[in-house]
């Protein structure tokens, strides 16, 4: 997939995100190559200023409907997610996982491209990430908790994965408003 040009991205804007039933978010990205191309760090200012505007955790470049292998996340608080602790801000590009156990838990996740459903959600609870930074900068960390899952989360949009396809009990599955009636978060 190509990239479009640097003239349509000139400017950082919020873009719109992708919601579930949309083709282009079912497919594999492709890897980064190069790493010092301007319309890759245009990519990642738009994803941020997206992401900052929709309150998200994370946001991968296929959510915007960018075929590219590129994740952000991280917060100090997230009003989404009032109980998880804060999660370093990362870019990360081409990631690779590796669980660290076979410790999984199973927690409540939400997508901007999913609105306004909940649903519980397996993911390894100890786990390593490689990849690099916007700079091709190793990045090499090892997490557990909610920082392993919002990894997890953002990487199964880059290989066409959306959350709800990983529910094991769909009775824990519907709408934020109807399964959290009192919470003043909003998806």
């Amino acid at each position: 997939m190509s990239v479009p040009s640097s003239k349509a991205w000139s400017a950082v804007a919020i873009r719109p995100v992708l919601k579930m039933g949309d083709p282009r978010l079912w497919q594999r990205s492709q890897e980064v190559e190069d790493f010092a191309h301007p319309e890759l760090h245009s990519l990642i200012r738009d994803m941020e200023e997206t992401m900052r505007h929709l309150e998200g955790a994370g946001l991968a470049a296929p959510q915007i409907g960018v075929g590219l292998r590129v994740v952000i996340f991280g917060f100090d608080s997230n009003p989404r997610y009032p109980d998880a602790g804060s999660v370093p801000y990362t870019i990360l590009i081409n990631p690779v996982l590796t669980p660290l156990s076979n410790d999984v838990q199973e927690a409540w996740e939400g997508c901007l491209s999913v609105p306004g459903l909940r649903g519980v959600v397996p993911r390894w609870q100890h786990l390593r990430y490689e990849g690099f930074d916007q700079f091709g900068r190793t990045i090499d960390r090892t997490v557990e908790g909610f920082h392993a899952r919002v990894v997890q989360h953002e990487t199964d949009h880059l290989d066409g994965v959306l959350y709800p396809m990983r529910i094991r009990d769909f009775r824990q599955f519907g709408f934020t408003d109807v399964l959290f009636p009192d919470s003043p978060a909003v998806d």
